[in-house]
């Protein structure tokens, strides 16, 4: 039953995220799946060992991750579909519109100068800006440490 029960776990944590614009935790989650707290934080932990998200560090009961989308404000807001979601990064903003299937305005800063810009997805489709994204941690080794990286 872990297998079936993480799929709807999973299913109904990215559903209640798309439609309310934010991360439930395990008790939120159980209430509207009506199932046992206990079963949820479960069903994360296996979900993390899976590498599907990632729990608050200190807190089970809490998501920090559940890429693209992020549990906490970031420096990654995406206003789409009239609300604001966090992604963990600028690879994950535009995940969060592909995610959610929406045209989005992703609100950004340059990391070294923190002059604003502003990318966009319209019709599935990025538009093309002259900005470059530069990523310190090659991609094999974002999971070291994924909360910090």
């Amino acid at each position: 039953m872990g297998d079936e029960l993480d799929t709807k776990v999973k299913l109904a944590l990215y559903h209640t995220i798309a439609e309310k614009g934010s991360v439930p935790n395990s008790a939120e989650l159980a209430q509207t799946m009506g199932l046992a707290e206990s079963d949820v934080r479960e069903a994360f932990f296996r979900l993390h060992a899976k590498r599907l998200l990632v729990p608050e560090p200190g807190d089970p009961s809490r998501i920090r991750m559940a890429p693209p989308f992020s549990g906490i404000p970031t420096a990654f807001p995406v206003d789409a579909r009239g609300k604001r979601y966090y992604a963990n990064c600028v690879w994950d903003a535009f995940g969060v519109a592909a995610a959610l299937n929406a045209d989005a305005i992703i609100p950004a800063s340059d990391g070294y100068s923190r002059e604003a810009l502003t990318l966009e997805v319209r019709k599935d489709q990025p538009i093309a800006q002259p900005y470059v994204a530069h990523f310190a941690v090659p991609a094999a080794h974002w999971w070291d440490d994924i909360v910090y990286t």
